[in-house]
C-alpha cells in the first residue's frame, strides 16, 4: 500500500472540489447579487479579478485546513464515521471564514440572500468533498478485505508465542514477510526460509523488503530485554506494535485488541491527529518569533555568562528525544568549566558547581531559552517531558518500565511534571516526577498544553525555578 499515493488522491480531490464548489457558489452569488451590481453576464463576473484570484487562493486554503485537521495524516484504516465527522466540521469552519471574509462584502437587497448563499455553498462544499472521500475510502477498503492491499508486517520474535498468532495476523491483513529471532533463548518454531535474521539486521532487512509495520511478539518475560529492543526500534520511523499482556507493567497505553490479539502500538500517542499538526506548526512559529525577538537579549546573556565565569556560553549535552533518537540539548551555560568532569551528576539545590549568575538563570528558567532552536529545527517541543540522559534512563526504566511511552513524543523545554513537581535531585525523585508526564502523555490536547505554558510563565516570572 503507498500512503503518498493515497494521500495524493485525497488531496487532488479535495483541491478539485474546492474549485467546482467556488465556481458554483459563483454562480450563485451572480444570479443573487452580482447581476444587480453591474456585471451584465455570468462570464463578466467569473472573470472579474477578484473571483479569478479566488479560484487561486481558496482551494489553497481548503488545503491548508484540511491538512491541520489532521484528515491526511493516515491515509489507511480510515473510520467512515470519523470520516464524515472530520469532513462537516473542518467544511463548516472554513465556510464561516469564507463567508465572513468574502462574501460578506456583498450587498443583496435581501438579508435573507446570505442565508440562502451560506447555506448553499456549505451544503455543496460538505457533499461533494464527502462523496469523493468516501469513495476512495471506500475503494481502499474493498482492496484490504479483497486481500489485495496487505499491510506488509516484519515480526520481531520467532518462539512458540510466533506459532500461536500468527494465522490470526495473516487474517487480519498483515503480509508477514519474514520473521527476526529476538534471541530470546527460545527454540524458533518458524520454517527456517522465514527467518530472516537477528535484530542487529534490522537496517539490512528494511532496505531489501518492503515494510510498513515492525510487530513485537516477545517470548519471554523479561521487561528490561523488552525495552532495549523497543529502543531499537524506535529510530527506524516505522509504526511498532507489541504482543503484551494487560497485567504486564509494561500496559501504560492503549491496547488496540484486534480480534482477541492485545497489540499495543507504541510509537503513536492519544493526541488527535488536528492537535498533532496544529501544535507542530505552532511550535515552529512561535520558536522562530522567540529566536528572532530575543536575539538582543541572547546577546546580552551570552555577555553576562562569559565574563561571569571561564569556560563556553553554551551548554552542550546529549539527550534522549522522540523515538529515543539522541540529540544535542542546548542550554546557556549555568556551571563552573568542567563541573561534570566525574560523570553525570544530577543539580542539586544550592549546588556549588553553579555560578552565582548561573543560579539567576536557572532561578528564572533563562538557561533554557537556547532550546528554542530545538524546537525550531524539530527535536523538540514547546510542551513535553523533559529530556533525560542516556545514564539516568537506564535506571528509571528499572523500576518503571513504561518509561519508554515518552519517547512517543517530542520532549518540551517545559513539562507537566517541570511546573507540578520541578527539578529533580534523584532518580527516585526522578520517577515520582514521571507520573505527572504520564499523566500529560495520556491527556494530550491543546488546551493542556497551553496550561502548562501559563504555569511555565508564573514560574518565570515569580522566580520559583530551582
Amino acid at each position: 500500500m503507498n500512503k503518498i499515493k493515497q494521500t495524493a488522491k485525497y488531496i487532488i480531490v479535495d483541491f478539485v472540489i474546492a474549485n467546482i464548489a467556488w465556481l458554483l457558489l459563483n454562480l450563485i452569488r451572480y444570479h443573487e447579487v452580482a447581476q444587480y451590481e453591474g456585471f451584465h453576464t455570468i462570464r463578466n463576473f467569473l472573470l472579474f479579478h477578484q473571483v479569478i484570484k479566488g479560484e487561486i487562493l481558496i482551494p489553497i486554503f481548503w488545503f491548508i485546513l484540511y491538512y491541520f485537521s489532521g484528515y491526511y495524516n493516515k491515509p489507511f484504516g480510515k473510520s467512515r464515521i470519523n470520516e464524515l465527522f472530520n469532513t462537516f466540521v473542518t467544511v463548516t469552519i472554513g465556510v464561516v471564514f469564507i463567508f465572513f471574509v468574502v462574501v460578506l462584502d456583498d450587498l443583496p437587497d435581501s438579508f435573507q440572500i446570505y442565508y440562502i448563499i451560506f447555506f448553499s455553498y456549505l451544503t455543496m462544499q460538505f457533499f461533494l468533498t464527502y462523496f469523493c472521500r468516501y469513495l476512495i475510502t471506500l475503494h481502499a477498503l474493498r482492496k484490504v478485505d479483497r486481500k489485495e492491499w496487505l499491510t506488509n508486517a516484519l515480526v520481531i520474535g520467532a518462539g512458540k508465542q510466533v506459532a500461536k498468532f500468527r494465522d490470526e495476523l495473516e487474517k487480519l491483513g498483515y503480509r508477514i514477510v519474514g520473521f527476526v529471532d529476538d534471541e530470546s533463548g527460545s527454540t524458533p518454531t518458524v520454517s527456517p526460509d522465514a527467518l530472516l535474521g537477528y535484530p542487529e539486521d534490522l537496517p539490512r532487512l528494511l532496505t531489501a523488503y518492503p515494510v510498513d509495520e515492525l510487530i513485537l511478539i516477545p517470548d519471554y518475560q523479561s521487561n528490561e530485554a523488552i525495552i532495549k529492543l523497543l529502543y531499537s526500534l524506535y529510530h527506524f520511523k516505522l509504526p511498532v506494535k507489541i504482543r503484551l499482556e494487560k497485567n504486564n507493567p509494561l500496559f501504560r497505553s492503549e491496547v488496540k485488541s484486534i480480534h482477541g490479539i492485545p497489540l499495543i502500538e507504541v510509537t503513536t500517542n492519544n493526541f488527535s491527529d488536528a492537535g498533532k499538526n496544529i501544535k507542530n506548526a505552532m511550535d515552529k512559529l512561535i520558536a522562530a518569533i522567540v529566536l528572532i525577538c530575543l536575539s538582543p537579549f541572547f546577546c546580552y546573556i551570552a555577555i553576562r555568562v562569559k565574563s561571569a565565569s571561564k569556560g563556553p556560553v553554551f551548554f552542550r549535552q546529549e539527550r534522549i528525544g522522540y523515538r529515543g533518537k539522541p540529540f544535542i540539548i542546548n542550554k546557556f551555560r549555568t556551571m563552573y568549566e568542567n563541573s561534570e568532569s566525574q560523570g553525570a551528576l544530577l543539580t542539586a539545590k544550592d549546588d556549588p558547581r553553579v555560578t552565582p549568575f548561573g543560579r539567576f538563570l536557572r532561578k528564572y528558567r533563562i538557561d533554557e531559552l537556547p532550546q528554542f532552536w530545538n524546537v525550531l529545527i524539530g527535536e523538540m517541543s514547546l510542551v513535553g517531558p523533559r529530556p533525560e540522559q542516556r545514564y539516568y534512563i537506564d535506571q528509571i526504566v528499572k523500576k518503571a518500565p513504561y518509561y519508554y511511552l515518552l519517547h512517543n513524543v517530542r520532549p518540551g523545554i517545559t513539562s507537566w511534571g517541570m511546573v507540578k513537581y520541578g527539578y529533580a535531585e534523584t532518580v527516585d525523585k526522578m520517577i515520582e516526577r514521571l507520573s505527572y508526564d504520564i499523566m500529560y502523555y495520556e491527556n494530550m490536547s491543546l488546551t493542556l498544553d497551553i496550561t502548562i505554558l501559563l504555569y511555565t510563565i508564573k514560574t518565570v516570572f515569580t522566580g520559583k525555578g530551582v
